[in-house]
Formats: C-alpha cells, structure tokens, sequence
C-alpha cells in the first residue's frame, strides 16, 4: 500500500462556515441526514474546527534533491484568507 501527501490551507471559521456548523450539529444531535448543501461545503467531511479547508495542490510543485523529495509552495500564490497550511500523509 502507498503513501500520498495532501497539502490544504485552512480558512478561519466565518459566519458562513459558523451557520453551516451549527445546521451540522443540530442534525447530528437530531439523528437526522445532514443536508447536501451542507455536507458539500465541508467537503463530505466532519467539519474541522479549524475553518474552512481548501485544497492547495495545484499550488504546490514538486521538489527533490539527491536525498530527499517533498513540495514547495510560493506563498504570493496563497489565497489571502488562509491562516494555517496543513501537510498531511494518508494510506
């Protein structure tokens, strides 16, 4: 089995992402089907504390050397609303 690296920013919460979260909770707490819109905006994923999760991978361009390999990503190409970028390994 493989190892791949994902890169995303993070958005902190704003007033969209708080409405979205509570309509989430309310219907978890309520055992009841979370709406699409609302599972399309956190990405079909449980809503991350953090913020809003965006995708950076057509930003980040490949690197390596003789002994190593990994990313760089050019900051002026970030959306100015990200505060935290988070790298991530899955299996």
């Amino acid at each position: 089995m493989g190892m791949s690296t994902s890169i995303v920013g993070i958005r902190p919460p704003g007033k969209k992402w708080k409405k979205m979260k509570a309509i989430y909770d309310s219907c978890k707490d309520g055992d009841i089907e979370v709406p699409e819109i609302v599972e399309e905006f956190f990405d079909y994923e449980e809503p991350d504390e953090k913020g809003v999760i965006i995708d950076l991978e057509d930003i980040a361009e490949n690197w390596g050397s003789e002994y190593a390999e990994g990313f760089e990503i050019d900051t002026k190409k970030l959306p100015k609303d990200i505060t935290v970028i988070r790298f991530y390994n899955s299996y």
